[in-house]
């Protein structure tokens, strides 16, 4: 009798992508530390510097994030003076994210750490693999209908 998947559960591709991701997950954030942001946070305050300021849903669209996870996330950088959030003058229901100088300038402080990162991670996975592995994401990312 064939087993099915759940028999099998080393054979689940969103197991195995939620593992590699904590993984990686899991480095990025020890090579940021010195910074005091995790990747997740390096992430959003990289999403948002150059804009003037961006709605919540639109940025979550972005993230591939739903709007309250994404809100629990931005709660840390706009306590530490990172983000501020604004009502959308066009509607006032609706919040905009922008980065202040402070968010820039840790931001800043932070990309060498993430660039050591990036470069510890292709060195363990091998550089061929990145780019193999990160062409694969986005051709991914797209046929899933992620932004």
């Amino acid at each position: 009798m064939a087993q099915s998947g759940i028999e099998k559960p080393e054979a689940c591709t969103c197991g195995r992508l939620r593992r590699i991701t904590r993984r990686v997950t899991q480095i990025y954030d020890q090579f940021l530390a010195p910074s005091g942001l995790t990747i997740a946070q390096f992430g959003i305050l990289g999403r948002v510097i150059g804009k003037r300021g961006i709605n919540i849903g639109a940025l979550a669209d972005m993230l591939v994030m739903d709007p309250t996870t994404l809100s629990r996330n931005l709660r840390p950088l706009v306590r530490n003076g990172y983000l501020k959030l604004d009502r959308d003058p066009a509607d006032q229901r609706r919040q905009l994210v922008s980065i202040t100088e402070r968010g820039k300038a840790v931001a800043t402080e932070a990309l060498p750490h993430w660039n050591k990162a990036q470069a510890h991670v292709a060195s363990l996975v091998g550089d061929d693999d990145t780019a193999r592995l990160e062409r694969l994401i986005d051709r991914s990312l797209v046929r899933l209908g992620a932004p």
